[in-house]
């Protein structure tokens, strides 16, 4: 029943994505941000990220200073996401294979925007199954929400009779640098190698 659901928002879910960029503002002078020369579009700084506290897969309280502890792919979802979320997180676990290979060390982190059906094992161990040591993340309703709007992510849950709700959220990948915070975010039209590039830029000129 939730695939079913799932599926007929794909298209739901396609102009929501598209539509969330308003969520994202950026502002500043690219010519005086030495990162401009990683992306592909002309986005300067924007003020995305900031402190967070959230439930790792163990229950225990974990702040952004320690989860962002290198560069870090952060992704907003949910583990009863069919097709949206399994494929972006695949996406981005691909990406980091790639800069492994390449002798590149960066992370990825889940937070998920359901937390009723996303208990901090279940995000943990959904996160883990596409990286060995990615971290997922959950919490009380009042901390998804504040780590949400650090970086400005919208979700809705939609209004259901049982457990099988779908929730609209924006499907952007977040690079995250420690001492610098944003960097980058990726798009669901950015492919493993496109994002690898982007980030090994990144790294390039951050030293």
């Amino acid at each position: 029943m939730n695939r079913i659901y799932a599926i007929g928002a794909v298209g739901l879910m396609a102009a929501l994505i598209g539509g969330t960029a308003g969520y994202l503002f950026f502002a500043g002078d690219s010519r005086a941000d030495p990162l401009a020369q990683c992306r592909e579009g002309n986005v300067g700084s924007a003020d995305i990220g900031g402190p967070f506290t959230l439930l790792d897969k163990t229950g225990t309280e974990i702040t952004d200073k320690e989860v962002i502890t290198r560069p870090t792919l952060v992704y907003f979802g949910y583990t009863f996401c069919a097709d949206v979320c399994p494929f972006d997180m695949s996406r981005n676990a691909e990406a980091l294979d790639l800069l492994e290979a390449e002798g590149r060390d960066v992370g990825l982190a889940f937070i998920t925007v359901d937390p009723k059906r996303d208990t901090p094992e279940v995000a943990g161990e959904y996160a883990e199954a596409y990286k060995a040591d990615a971290i997922g993340l959950s919490g009380t309703q009042e901390q998804i929400d504040a780590a949400a709007k650090a970086y400005r992510v919208y979700y809705k849950v939609q209004p259901a009779t049982d457990d099988y709700y779908l929730v609209d959220h924006s499907a952007f990948t977040y690079l995250m640098l420690p001492g610098i915070g944003f960097a980058d975010f990726y798009r669901r039209e950015a492919t493993p190698e496109q994002i690898a590039k982007g980030v090994g830029c990144m790294l390039d000129v951050t030293g």
